[in-house]
């Protein structure tokens, strides 16, 4: 018999992979930080024996979840500025907010509150827009979790860098420090076409040609930045990121809901990967982003949660079910962005947005093993006819009970295995308290 280290046992696996397979009564087998096998489980039983062996006979496996745009340290922000539209809840809220309170400190307490909640949701890997990305660094390792830090890159001062130029090269120093990394991939994160003029993005780009990284961005996030834009520019948003190089395979659109034909043909053309933020969208106002259109442009769209100050939470499985319903009211079609369709954005489609296909997003011999299982016993997940439907529309985040990273396990039975809970909620309440404080003087 082979020894590997983990042997799990399933009612289903859900593999993501090329021939969208579902297995039932099937085991997945970690050997270091891989997926060593995938087989029906009596065949398991009789070929490994495993340091760890667990029966999870009513629950499904699927690959760890890629949530693919979020600002993590606004966890800290939850519900300080809500029902409110979006420039009014930047201008007169949260940019105030964080010209006051955002710090290295601020940065590494929030995000390490925000990863707990995502590794409690599924979710293995984030892309993350957020200033002081290096004090986060060491919090994402010892969690376990892998990130894309994009850090961000703006016109005026913040608290991290005074200029464009002090934002880029403060961050380029941080992608060359962890070039290659298996947790942290360092990207562009200029904030958006309203906010940064053409001299950075061109910096940007020669940046992203030199160090080969990718950019995220918000892009086209209201119809009101749209028509500033051609005021200003006289082009649309998306027109003018084309003509300045920006729009390629490497760069990342988020939110996307203020789009026209000549826009989505643009961006099937580059190669650029859409970012859908469908429950920061409705909440904001911000408009709807045309899934339906964009997937049949052959556009690479992916799923993520924005920040938790503008959604107001962290969880996957509530926006993948949200982005399948949105995109059948929005385009008038119940088959637009079917069940696997939407695990797909959520996975494999952000693997490849993060170039990483090879390595995660879907449940296969030889990729990482980051795995999520999730529990179909209780009376609201019966009966089970499809277990991808059940993911898709039946199945909430507190489901969610074991998660492996690279093989390691996170979370068991829902209890937090590399962060101490207790301790990152005593932080929370105690930066709530200086906040209200500050406020009520």
């Amino acid at each position: 018999m082979t020894s590997v280290d983990t042997l799990i046992h399933a009612g289903w696996i859900i593999t993501i992979n090329a021939d969208k397979a579902v297995l039932q009564n099937h085991s997945l087998a970690i050997k270091d930080n891989l997926i060593a096998a995938i087989l029906p489980t009596v065949e398991a039983r009789a070929q490994f024996t495993a340091t760890e062996e667990l029966e999870l006979t009513e629950h499904v496996l699927m690959p760890g979840l890629i949530n693919m745009h979020g600002h993590a340290a606004m966890a800290y922000f939850r519900g300080m500025a809500d029902d409110l539209p979006l420039m009014t809840w930047l201008n007169d809220h949260i940019w105030p907010a964080e010209g006051k309170w955002v710090s290295a400190d601020f940065a590494r307490d929030g995000t390490e509150l925000a990863i707990a909640e995502m590794l409690r949701c599924g979710t293995t890997y984030y892309a993350d827009n957020y200033f002081f990305a290096e004090a986060t660094v060491d919090t994402i390792v010892d969690s376990g979790i892998r990130a894309q830090l994009c850090f961000p890159i703006i016109d005026f001062p913040t608290n991290w860098a005074a200029t464009p130029d002090e934002h880029l090269q403060k961050g380029l120093a941080l992608a060359v420090q962890y070039k290659g990394h298996e947790q942290v991939m360092v990207s562009l994160g200029p904030h958006a076409p309203y906010t940064v003029s053409d001299e950075p993005f061109r910096k940007i780009v020669a940046a992203a040609e030199e160090h080969d990284i990718l950019i995220q961005m918000h892009v086209h996030e209201t119809q009101g930045e749209v028509d500033d834009s051609i005021k200003l520019h006289g082009k649309r948003p998306i027109a003018r990121l084309k003509d300045l190089g920006l729009l390629s395979p490497k760069m990342q659109c988020v939110h996307m809901t203020a789009l026209n034909d000549d826009d989505i043909q643009m961006i099937a053309e580059s190669g650029s990967t859409v970012v859908h933020c469908p429950e920061s969208n409705l909440k904001l106002a911000s408009g709807f982003c045309p899934i339906d259109k964009l997937q049949k442009a052959g556009v690479n769209v992916t799923i993520g949660t924005d920040g938790a100050a503008s959604n107001n939470d962290l969880d996957m499985l509530s926006e993948l079910r949200t982005a399948a319903i949105l995109a059948k009211a929005a385009s008038g079609n119940a088959e637009a962005l079917p069940a696997h369709a939407a695990l797909e954005a959520a996975t494999i489609n952000a693997a490849r947005a993060l170039r990483l296909e090879d390595k995660v997003g879907s449940l296969e011999v030889g990729k990482w093993a980051d795995v999520i299982a999730i529990d179909f016993s209780e009376l609201e997940s019966l009966p089970v006819y499809d277990p991808v439907s059940h993911i898709a529309y039946a199945t909430s985040r507190n489901q969610v009970t074991d998660v492996w990273i690279g093989g390691r396990r996170v979370l068991a039975e829902r209890e937090l295995l590399t962060l101490d809970a207790e301790a990152i909620a005593q932080k929370a309440k105690a930066w709530q308290q200086r906040i209200v404080e500050a406020r009520n003087v």
